[in-house]
């Protein structure tokens, strides 16, 4: 290192602190404002149940928005991953409120979604944002993109260490710069700590019964994981099925998510599957004391895979979370371990199967309920990983390393 290199060092630190402490104030806030925002939509539609009607005029606002405003961010995370990778120009600003609204309208009107990639997707258009104002270069843009993930991930979900990894992890064979792990963890806990001074308050969840750590319990560790992985793959791939389905089918994008809209509240109205629209937060916590139906688990893939593949807007996490608790939990009728740790078991692990993030998924699991059940957690989420296939719920993410090679050792066997 030069001395002049030396001499800009200072600055140069106090300049990315500067930045982190910014994209974590705004990601932060926009979090906060969306989190009120969406338990307001939510809370509305539960005392107005005859919404679900309206559900195909949700979606043509959300088609019609995205198709005459929207038409460059359409894409989504996978853009974030994109421009990561091959960055080209800046993130539309426009991102973020279009996004935050076309998740609203979907929660609202009774879609089953998420909420990360929304908060993901505001937190990452804010941050690049940044790339004009200090004339930043392509290695410091991809700082950037990460910042911003981290930002929007820890604060929408509480889990600061979480958010920190999963923006590394979720990018980790791409080139990353070490300057922004540092940073990844700084602005995570600045957009949490935000959150915190909006006063939002986050989903708590319990495990209050650990067993031992025998042999037998280990294997059915090992079963809730792979059983966790399949339901990832089986995620993933509906949710590619159905995009590709509307795509094919109906040219004009508006068009799809009024269709889908249509059919989704003839079956949620018509069967009376109404636990399945908005978040599921209700279902999920429950699902850590009672056992829940062996089929929830399914049918929140049916419909969160069918809503997003429509075109309504909204993530994929909470429905992975909702996913995995209710699997974990339907098997505790023939797993004699505690209810709560297979949901929780299951909460994280079908989130590592869908991302490839076992090691985000598994500090979550001890963010969100202790360091006592870690080693469970761990261990579902590594199979999870390993067993959920090659192609997660982001199509631009990139897998190589000990996963790819196992794909690549099947494909050539088979």
């Amino acid at each position: 290192m030069t001395s002049q290199n030396l001499k800009q060092l200072p600055l140069s630190i106090l300049k990315w602190i500067f930045i982190c402490a910014l994209i974590g104030i705004l990601s932060g806030s926009a979090s906060a404002f969306f989190l009120v925002s969406l338990e307001w939509v939510t809370q509305f539609r539960i005392k107005h149940d005859w919404i679900i009607f309206l559900l195909p005029f949700g979606g043509l606002l959300v088609g019609l928005s995205y198709y005459y405003w929207g038409e460059s961010v359409v894409k989504g995370n996978n853009l974030l991953l994109e421009e990561y990778e091959k960055p080209k120009k800046v993130i539309p600003f426009k991102m973020a409120p279009l996004v935050l609204l076309g998740t609203l309208i979907t929660h609202l009107f009774g879609g089953s979604a998420g909420r990360e990639g929304t908060a993901v997707q505001m937190g990452g258009a804010i941050a690049d944002q940044f790339t004009r104002i200090f004339k930043l270069d392509h290695s410091e843009r991809r700082i950037l993109i990460i910042l911003g993930i981290s930002a929007g991930f820890a604060s929408v979900f509480g889990t600061p260490l979480a958010g920190a990894i999963f923006a590394l992890e979720v990018l980790y064979f791409s080139k990353i710069n070490y300057k922004s792990i540092l940073l990844s963890f700084l602005v995570a806990y600045a957009a949490y700590f935000t959150v915190e001074f909006w006063k939002i308050k986050h989903t708590h969840y319990s495990i209050p019964i650990i067993p031992e750590l025998s042999i037998l319990n280990i294997f059915y560790t090992l079963l809730i994981g792979l059983l966790s992985g399949f339901a990832a793959l089986l995620f993933s791939r509906s949710t590619h099925f159905w995009s590709s389905l509307f795509s094919k089918n109906i040219k004009y994008p508006p068009l799809r998510p009024v269709i889908g809209g249509t059919i989704l509240a003839i079956a949620i109205a018509g069967f009376g599957f109404t636990k399945f629209s908005g978040l599921g937060v209700p279902v999920i916590v429950d699902s850590f004391s009672n056992p829940s139906q062996w089929y929830d688990f399914f049918l929140k893939i049916l419909f969160t895979g069918f809503t997003l593949g429509a075109g309504f807007k909204g993530g994929e996490v909470t429905p992975l979370f909702f996913v995995g608790a209710t699997l974990g939990s339907a098997l505790s009728l023939i797993i004699p371990m505690p209810i709560a740790l297979l949901a929780g078991i299951g909460f994280v692990s079908v989130f590592s199967g869908a991302t490839h993030t076992p090691i985000a998924c598994t500090i979550m699991g001890m963010e969100l309920f202790g360091i006592q059940p870690g080693i469970f957690i761990a261990l579902g989420c590594t199979i999870a990983y390993f067993s959920s296939g090659s192609i997660g719920i982001y199509k631009s993410q990139i897998v190589k390393g000990a996963k790819h090679k196992l794909y690549q050792r099947l494909n050539s066997n088979f």
